[in-house]
């Protein structure tokens, strides 16, 4: 418990699955939640753009995306420029979720963050920040 890495992962992990468990209330999993975020406000993305953009691999991303098409939030069509290519896309039902689930993210925050000011939670902001650029760190963290 000397290790910053052990404060960080203690308090990721009670933050993540607070939320994870607010998610599964409204039938989405943190995967889906954030493959239907990066989907938010785009026509449509093709599986490996979306894959490379998340962090995961294609098959991963195939997955997801059939699970979200089950649950009616994603919507898998031809590509308008490449027929032959498909696109992924929210429904109008995942497009209205995505804001909600937003707004589960901000509670969530508020909740754990409440105790520090908010001149202190722009600078630990600021500090994570630093440390994903200088680590280069690209994957979206999802588990």
């Amino acid at each position: 418990d000397v290790h910053l890495g052990y404060w960080l992962r203690f308090v990721s992990n009670h933050v993540s699955q607070a939320f994870a468990r607010k998610l599964q209330g409204r039938g989405v999993t943190v995967a889906e939640w954030v493959t239907m975020r990066r989907l938010f406000g785009e026509r449509g993305v093709a599986p490996s753009r979306l894959a490379y953009r998340i962090g995961m691999s294609r098959g991963a991303i195939s997955k997801l995306a059939d699970r979200l098409i089950d649950k009616e939030l994603v919507v898998r069509r031809a590509d308008t420029q490449d027929g032959r290519a498909q696109t992924l896309a929210l429904t109008a039902r995942g497009r209205v979720l995505v804001p909600e689930l937003a707004a589960l993210a901000d509670d969530n925050d508020a909740e754990f963050f409440r105790p520090l000011t908010a001149q202190e939670r722009r600078v630990l902001r600021q500090l994570l920040e630093r440390l994903v650029e200088q680590n280069e760190l690209k994957v979206v963290p999802i588990d």
